[in-house]
């Protein structure tokens, strides 16, 4: 898993292949069959191996501080390893260390009173948020359209850009805000 993460934090998850894997360890690929079946199991593996890294989980007294905390872990982890994005769409399996990151997190929301149903939704959602705010920002936008028919939009842009007073710096930031308010939302 050292060898195939460090391929993929170098190049991208396309530069992990079983023949890649093997080179970078003094073998042949065919060795690298012994133990797995395919590609897919390497990268499988691969994700849990990083999820791996999030234990110990951060804890707090608050449920749903406890989830932001284990969240701004996550988004540390995709940021490390941009491939992760990739991997956690296709990810066909849960890993034992996948197993365990879900068991922290129905053991932090057990004293929440909301359906069952309710918490696997928050324990997505807070992947789907981690994966939005690890994914690269472009550097500018630019606009293909004349944005003469769009209003709202241009006003929105003009406010956001006029140096309107900037939020408290105890304010949390937009990930924690996004995320607290789904949070919220769904567990209540």
């Amino acid at each position: 898993m050292a060898a195939a993460t460090a391929l993929a934090d170098a190049d991208g998850l396309a530069a992990v292949s079983m023949r890649a894997v093997a080179a970078k360890l003094g073998t042949g690929a065919g060795s690298l069959y012994r133990y797995l079946s395919s590609r897919d199991d390497l990268l499988d593996l691969m994700a849990d191996a990083a999820i791996g890294a999030l234990a110990p989980f951060p804890a707090a007294p608050d449920p749903i501080d406890a989830l932001v905390l284990l969240a701004r872990e996550q988004l540390g982890l995709f940021k490390r390893h941009p491939w992760l994005l990739e991997a956690a769409q296709r990810n066909r399996g849960l890993g034992p260390n996948a197993l365990a990151y879900f068991e922290h997190c129905l053991g932090v929301l057990a004293p929440v009173r909301c359906p069952t149903q309710a918490k696997f939704e928050a324990v997505a959602m807070i992947t789907g948020v981690v994966s939005l705010f690890a994914r690269p920002q472009p550097e500018g936008l630019s606009f293909a359209a004349d944005l003469a028919g769009y209003r709202h939009l241009v006003a929105a842009m003009a406010e956001a850009s006029s140096g309107a007073p900037a939020p408290p710096q105890d304010a949390p930031d937009l990930f924690e805000r996004a995320l607290r308010s789904l949070l919220n939302g769904l567990l209540r």
